[in-house]
């Protein structure tokens, strides 16, 4: 044994400390030479330390030579005693250990009358690096971060040919709101208007005429908003670069939309909303820029419709679409290309020249105009999977912190099938995107009469919306699924008082982690390829201190799973084979 220094290069300060000076390392060859030695970091104690004998791993599953993924139970682990609070999830890649073809249980026996707990069991996997633990001053911290995030240094890389940089819509937007609780609070009365636009929409299946604000059957608080209510029809927004002049522009992007449109200049008096951040597309200018010619080009002019016509004087297809909240935007159809850096690729593309943006301070200046992505169909529609008739559309939302772009891109996707569901066309409505919710469980207790109160087809069912914040369950579903929840969620002490839209919020103190339920989705069949595990940061939202289920009712036979808990999630729609598959954490 001898001393010597360790040395810290930041503020040059040296340490002495007592090392084995390794004269003679016998046996060698078990040694790699890319490092010098060991550091050890066991436990501080006066005297002994122990060593681990190997024993082999002996439950092991073969890969499946298909690729089909393979689901293994969870561990829980409980300190202390049998209490929430206390407990360790571990899944996945916790559990399981990956090597030579072969999937093997991560845990083995010794004799020894104590435990260890191993770093494959400690080990921080992508998800973490993606979202937060549920720690609230982590939480505090990471929302610091994105509200003092300079938007002029976003990342925006090039991109392959049909695929694009998506954001978080409120990147843009933060700068109206004091801090991230205002924010939120703002976000989660969006998600309002944009249920009860939806519900609008169900109720009588189209978006061409404006109602009256639809009200919730249901009494519930009022979550205060700082400013007003801005256009709902979308969370998340992609750059483009659009026509000759190729400037960057941002459009809301929207799985509920069959239109693509933006702001087409110049503008007459009033009928243009202020952009912000980036010029006003101007017609004019654009050397690619086509107006559609709806005799010759009958079949691109949808008229026989409440939305488009055929102007013959003109030959002008025209279209008047108007948004369940009041808002509405006009103009003719014409194409365009959207260019694609990384290969110098122009894609043509018809687009709604929005000339006349009515009731314009519903729309935010943050952005150019929308990007429907409603489901492809033949025709009918002018949203991106339609218009480059793409059947595989895949994209991956942000989290609600993240300062970073995910992406959007059509004909290919690059996340894997670990979790399917079906497509269910819907006639009514063939734009949205319809799946068979089968089943629902709050970690292994299955929520009653789910079948009663959720249907599919025509009258029920599920749509998988990312205009859509928090998701949401028919009323009396919703109550049953409440219920279980807070029954599974045990001693966590449950805030006395609805806040705002959510009825079930927990008072956690300060410093404390805790472990709230898991929520399991099976689609079409209880398989374990039909499950979507939403762990408890998909679960809850932390608002003003408090842990709110990120669930809520309303009066529709319909759910709607929204992008809280769609975050982070790779999407493969495929309307070829009728599939939605998700992948967990595949963002980064």
């Amino acid at each position: 044994m001898g001393d010597d220094v360790i040395t810290f290069v930041l503020d040059h300060r040296p340490i002495r400390v007592t090392f084995g000076c390794g004269k003679d390392q016998m046996g060698r060859a078990n040694f790699s030479g890319y490092y010098s030695g060991m550091v050890g970091l066991g436990r501080r104690v006066n005297v002994g330390s122990y060593s681990l004998s190997y024993k082999s791993l002996d439950t092991c599953v073969k890969v499946d030579p298909s690729g089909r993924e393979l689901y293994f139970p969870i561990v829980k682990l409980y300190f202390g005693d049998v209490n929430p609070k206390n407990m360790l999830l571990l899944a996945k890649e916790r559990v399981m250990i990956h090597f030579d073809g072969y999937y093997c249980l991560a845990f083995m026996w010794w004799n020894r009358s104590y435990s260890i707990i191993g770093t494959n069991q400690l080990q921080v996997l992508s998800y973490e690096k993606t979202f937060s633990p549920l720690n609230s001053s982590y939480i505090m911290e990471a929302r610091k971060r994105f509200m003092s995030f300079d938007t002029t240094k976003l990342l925006d890389p090039p991109r392959p040919s049909y695929t694009f940089s998506i954001y978080n819509r409120d990147l843009f937007e933060k700068s109206k709101f004091k801090d991230y609780d205002s924010l939120l609070e703002h976000r989660l009365t969006r998600s309002q208007a944009r249920a009860n636009h939806l519900a609008l929409i169900l109720e009588n299946g189209n978006v061409t005429r404006p109602h009256a604000a639809h009200e919730s059957k249901r009494e519930s608080g009022k979550v205060p908003t700082s400013t007003s209510i801005e256009f709902a029809n979308g969370e998340y927004v992609a750059s483009f670069i659009l026509g000759t002049d190729q400037i960057k522009r941002l459009l809301l992007i929207d799985t509920g939309s069959d239109l693509t449109w933006w702001q087409c200049g110049p503008c007459r008096p009033n009928k243009c909303y202020e952009q912000k951040h980036e010029p006003l597309y101007d017609f004019t200018k654009s050397k690619t820029y086509r107006k559609l010619d709806c005799l010759a080009q009958s079949t691109s002019c949808v008229y026989k419709s409440k939305v488009y016509d055929c102007i013959p004087y003109d030959n002008t297809c025209i279209y008047d679409y108007k948004y369940a909240d009041g808002s509405r935007t006009r103009g003719w159809i014409a194409d365009e290309v959207i260019t694609f850096v990384l290969d110098s690729n122009p894609v043509k593309i018809l687009f709604g020249c929005g000339r006349d943006q009515m009731n314009g301070t519903a729309f935010s200046g943050e952005y150019s105009g929308i990007a429907g992505l409603g489901r492809r169909v033949n025709i009918g529609s002018y949203s991106l999977p339609s218009q480059l008739k793409a059947d595989i559309m895949a994209l991956c939302l942000p989290e609600f912190y993240s300062t970073k772009p995910s992406t959007l891109s059509f004909h290919t996707t690059p996340y894997k099938k670990k979790t399917s569901a079906r497509l269910i066309p819907n006639y009514k409505l063939p734009t949205f995107y319809f799946v068979n919710l089968y089943k629902v469980l709050i970690n292994d207790k299955e929520v009653p009469s789910f079948s009663r109160n959720i249907g599919n087809g025509m009258t029920g069912g599920c749509i998988v919306d990312t205009g859509s914040i928090v998701t949401n369950f028919p009323a009396d579903f919703y109550d049953e699924f409440r219920d279980t929840f807070r029954k599974e969620a045990g001693d966590i002490p449950l805030y006395n008082a609805p806040y705002g839209d959510f009825d079930t919020c927990y008072m956690v103190d300060p410093g404390v982690v805790p472990t709230f339920p898991v929520v399991k989705m099976y689609f079409d069949h209880q398989n374990p390829e039909n499950l979507l595990l939403l762990e408890q940061k998909r679960v809850v939202v932390h608002e003003r201190g408090l842990f709110c289920l990120a669930f809520i009712p309303w009066d529709q036979n319909i759910a709607i799973i929204g992008s809280y808990q769609l975050q982070g999630i790779g999407l493969t729609f495929d309307t070829a084979a009728d599939t939605l598959s998700f992948e967990l954490d595949a963002c980064n």
